[in-house]
C-alpha cells in the first residue's frame, strides 16, 4: 500500500520561507512522477510542479518564489517556500502518479501572516 506523508507545515511571516517534505512508502519510488498542489480556500487545488521520475532532480522557480527537490534514495520529494506572502495560506498536499495510479496525501497547513 502506498502511502504518503508530508511534513513541514506551520504559520510563518510574509517575507519567510518553509521546507515540505513529502516521503512516499510503498512502490517504486524510482518510477513514480511526484508533485505538489496548493489548495487555497475557496479554490480548487493547483499544482506548483511535479518531478518525473527521470532526468532532473531538482528545479528552482524562475521568480524565485520555491524549489522542489527529489531524492530517490530517501524516497521524498521536498518543496522550499520562499519569499513567502499572505495568499501563500492554503493546505498543500503531495500526489504521486505511477503507472495509471495516483494517490494523494493528507496535506499541511500552511498559514503566511502579513
Amino acid at each position: 500500500q502506498v502511502q504518503l506523508v508530508e511534513s513541514g507545515g506551520g504559520s510563518v511571516q510574509a517575507g519567510g520561507s518553509l521546507r515540505l517534505s513529502c516521503v512516499v512508502n510503498g512502490g517504486r519510488f524510482g518510477e513514480m512522477t511526484v508533485a505538489w498542489y496548493r489548495q487555497v480556500p475557496g479554490k480548487s487545488r493547483e499544482m506548483i510542479r511535479a518531478i518525473a521520475p527521470y532526468g532532473r532532480t531538482n528545479y528552482t522557480d524562475p521568480q524565485g518564489r520555491y524549489t522542489i527537490s527529489r531524492d530517490n534514495f530517501k524516497r521524498t520529494v521536498d518543496l522550499q517556500l520562499l519569499n513567502m506572502k499572505p495568499e501563500d495560506t492554503g493546505v498543500y498536499y503531495c500526489w504521486r502518479k505511477w503507472g495509471s495510479i495516483v494517490a494523494w496525501g493528507q496535506g499541511t497547513q500552511v498559514t503566511v501572516s502579513s
